[in-house]
């Protein structure tokens, strides 16, 4: 199955916990100002590749913790980002998404692809970036509205849980 990329990288320490496949798809709607990666907003940029390119990239590395849907906006190729999140499961690996959207808007859409995506992220960092909130103290996201959403407890709990940095 084709995906638009911009890049990938291998070995991300800074786009969630533990070691991570970092999938940075090709575009977004939402163009936020300020964004850090503004050259993944053209929906025509980047490179189309196949998702079974990235799911090797996956197998190559032994020392994985999981793969991180970034962007560019991973919900706006939802069907692509599936077959990405799928395989990392099956792999035992743990799935991190990053989105302009809120998850009420996503869940809001009534989109297929994008329920089971959100069914098989671990964390959604959701909310577009507000250049006037923006930090450098904050972890694992750009500015202050935006809400790391541990998924896994949301779903147990049946209501919003957001994820915490494990105690070491």
């Amino acid at each position: 199955m084709d995906i638009r990329i911009n890049g990938i990288v291998n070995d991300s320490i800074v786009d969630g916990p533990g070691l991570r496949l970092a999938v940075f798809v090709q575009g977004c709607s939402h163009r936020c100002p300020g964004c850090h990666n503004p050259q993944t907003h053209d929906p025509l940029g980047g490179a189309v590749r196949d998702t079974g390119e990235v799911i090797r990239l996956m197998d190559a590395n032994p020392l994985l913790d999981g793969i991180t849907l970034s962007g560019g906006e991973p919900f706006e190729q939802a069907t692509a980002c599936l077959a990405l999140a799928r395989a990392a499961r099956e792999r035992g690996l743990s799935v991190w998404a990053y989105s302009g959207y809120t998850l009420e808007a996503l869940q809001q859409r009534g989109d297929a692809d994008i329920d089971e995506l959100l069914g098989l992220c671990d964390v959604l960092v959701d909310g577009p970036f507000v250049l006037a909130q923006r930090s450098l103290e904050l972890d694992f996201r750009g500015s202050a509205n935006q809400r790391l959403i541990d998924l896994n407890a949301t779903r147990e709990a049946g209501e919003l849980r957001l994820w915490q940095r494990p105690e070491w």
